[in-house]
């Protein structure tokens, strides 16, 4: 049987965090309409300003607004695979902020960093603390997000 432990990234456990470390994450990600409109009606927001132009254009603001989970969800999203790709569980998602408004047609971009490190009850485990930050095209940062999670050690793992 394939080792399957080698199908993720080798330098993303447990052990190759360290307290302050910061990644910029490769990928971003370009908010599309009809994204942001079917998650928004998909989770029942029946805010205007997610979904109705033309209510929208009569606003100082101008244009539809992006739903704060899809901001959120895709900073989170641009930033596993560098942080929680061998993770075993999601521990928790806290201080969830969104800082400035995104629009249809706005790029986000995230970077992480590591916030805290620190031991589990488990010996094939540990709990890393991050914090991840959005910023769209114009480097505006549009979310800050804190997750922890429960990633496996390399040294458990790797030797299957």
């Amino acid at each position: 049987m394939d080792n399957l432990a080698h199908l993720t990234s080798v330098d993303n456990y447990f052990e190759d965090f360290e307290v302050g470390q910061t990644i910029r994450h490769a990928r971003g990600k370009t908010i599309t309409a009809l994204e942001n409109v079917n998650i928004t009606n998909m989770v029942m927001n029946t805010a205007q300003a997610h979904f109705n132009e033309d209510q929208m254009q009569k606003t100082p603001v101008g244009k539809i607004l992006c739903y704060g989970g899809v901001t959120f969800s895709l900073v989170l999203g641009l930033a596993s695979q560098d942080t929680i790709e061998n993770a075993l569980a999601e521990l928790g998602l806290d201080n969830i902020q969104l800082k400035n408004m995104v629009f249809h047609g706005d790029t986000l971009y995230a970077y992480s960093r590591v916030i805290e490190k620190f031991e589990s009850d488990r010996d094939d485990a540990g709990i890393v603390r991050f914090k991840h930050w959005g910023v769209n095209q114009n480097k505006d940062l549009v979310a800050e997000i804190e997750r922890t999670a429960l990633i496996k050690r390399k040294s458990h793992w790797l030797d299957r």
